[in-house]
């Protein structure tokens, strides 16, 4: 199926190109930055692509067990974007050969982008497709070939919903002295991406608004994280976003279709006579980002909330059982480390199938003139008392350090090789590994990665 994919993306960018190729010229080509091309009728357009090839090795302290070395294709990704001659329309089309998503691997994310803009101002910009939000944590929405470190965050894994299908707005204002005020506004479907077919609950509405005191980034350097351009004059991006979700029936509104409940009105434990009663979920967080001479420095945090409603009594979930009823009281493990039972409600239940808690996240490198880059991060997550983060398989590990070492092969984002080590924290509770058997310690996992452009 892949290679079927393969094949007609190819077809797809071939005959696109033949027929925008009559009367167009070469403009520029950066390294790392893709090809530009210039029409005769003074329409553009780019092609850029990245391949990164990945390693890492998991090991559980005080155990022989391991999760074993692992080989793979971390990305390798085609995009196409162009503008009209006006540079009022635009559009992006972006995919993923190598099928991996950021966060859940079991998620289909070949396709990536795919949407159309309009400027109906200079600086007011409209957006109807596909794309990352712009409402979830700073981090998610820079691009990933520009990461500091070889993986993102926990933060971003634990909460951020990646791609959305929907309508985009954003501006960039001029407020006086050099400051500039950048709005963000989003309505979605809050399905995640390629949600067509389980489409779930109503919309996500989103806000950002960030605000830059020291004005614009060189080089879109608001939406890449080391400080390749090396800024001359301090650099300083200030922001907070809010998002909710009008019923979700996923984890954090990622994969729509995944576990949703009902009221059993009839009694009879039958699907299709339950009334669809869905968690609502949101989000809101602070976050900032800092440049200088080769430094930078990023800080993120991040809290999310439920709505339960208070008569759901029948689950449907493709992670069990198809079909359970949720009595008064539901008896379940008090924790997936753990061999107590107690009773939950219904609505505790739901809450521990969703990603409920805090985070916050700091990173920061320097980039030195010889392109070789240090860098660290600590993430903190902080579970609320019913959440998924406690499951002990995937999360239940509160404190993540990572240090990584970084050489950028020329002075671009386009060639580099990264390697990090992170500690991980068990915590008082303990943790599983990837077959559910518990651990006796703590985690250790280093990661090498490749990233290579055009």
């Amino acid at each position: 199926m892949k290679v079927f994919k393969i094949i007609v993306t190819v077809i797809v960018i071939m005959g696109f190109l033949e027929s925008f190729a009559q009367n167009t010229r070469l403009s520029s080509y950066n390294f790392g930055e893709g090809y530009s091309f210039t029409n005769s009728n003074g329409s553009t357009m780019k092609i850029e692509g990245y391949i990164q090839p990945y390693f890492d090795s998991e090991i559980y302290e005080g155990s022989d067990q391991s999760s074993g070395d692992r080989f793979r294709m971390r990305r390798l990704r085609v995009r196409l974007s162009g503008k009209s001659a006006n540079e009022r329309f635009g559009y992006r089309f972006q995919v993923d050969l190598a099928g991996a998503d950021e966060a859940e691997r079991d998620i289909n994310s070949f396709l990536l982008d795919a949407y159309i803009s309009y400027k109906i101002a200079r600086r007011i910009e409209f957006i109807f497709g596909q794309r990352a939000t712009y409402t979830d944590n700073r981090e998610l929405f820079m691009n990933s070939y520009s990461l500091q470190l070889p993986e993102r965050s926990r933060l971003t894994s634990a909460f951020a919903s990646i791609r959305e299908f929907g309508f985009f707005a954003k501006g960039s204002f001029r407020t006086g002295r050099g400051t500039y005020l950048k709005p963000y506004i989003t309505v979605t479907n809050g399905d995640g991406a390629n949600a067509f077919t389980n489409d779930r609950g109503g919309l996500k509405y989103g806000a950002r608004l960030d605000f830059l005191p020291f004005g614009l980034f060189t080089n879109f350097g608001q939406f890449r994280q080391a400080d390749v351009v090396r800024e001359l004059t301090p650099k300083l991006v200030v922001g907070a976003t809010i998002n909710y979700n009008d019923g979700i029936s996923s984890r954090r509104g990622r994969n729509s279709g995944r576990i949703f409940y009902l009221n059993d009105i009839n009694g009879n434990g039958m699907l299709d006579d339950g009334e669809e009663r869905l968690p609502d979920y949101g989000k809101f967080g602070i976050d900032f980002m800092f440049k200088y001479k080769g430094f930078s420095v990023i800080g993120e945090y991040h809290k999310s909330f439920a709505d339960i409603p208070n008569d759901i009594n029948l689950r449907n979930d493709i992670f069990g059982d198809d079909i359970n009823v949720l009595t008064d009281r539901f008896r379940g493990r008090v924790s997936p480390t753990s061999d107590e039972f107690r009773d939950f409600t219904p609505q505790e239940y739901a809450r521990r199938q969703m990603m409920l808690g805090e985070a916050y996240n700091i990173q920061g490198g320097y980039l030195f003139k010889n392109g070789f880059s240090v860098d660290a991060r600590y993430t903190h997550i902080n579970a609320d008392r019913f959440s998924f983060l406690n499951n002990a398989t995937f999360y239940n590990r509160p404190d993540y350090y990572t240090i990584g070492v970084s050489k950028y092969l020329n002075r671009s984002y386009g060639a580099k090789i990264q390697a990090s080590y992170t500690w991980v924290n068990a915590g008082e509770d303990g943790i599983n590994d990837n077959q559910g058997e518990k651990l006796p310690g703590d985690e250790q996992i280093f990661r090498l990665i490749l990233t290579l452009a055009f």
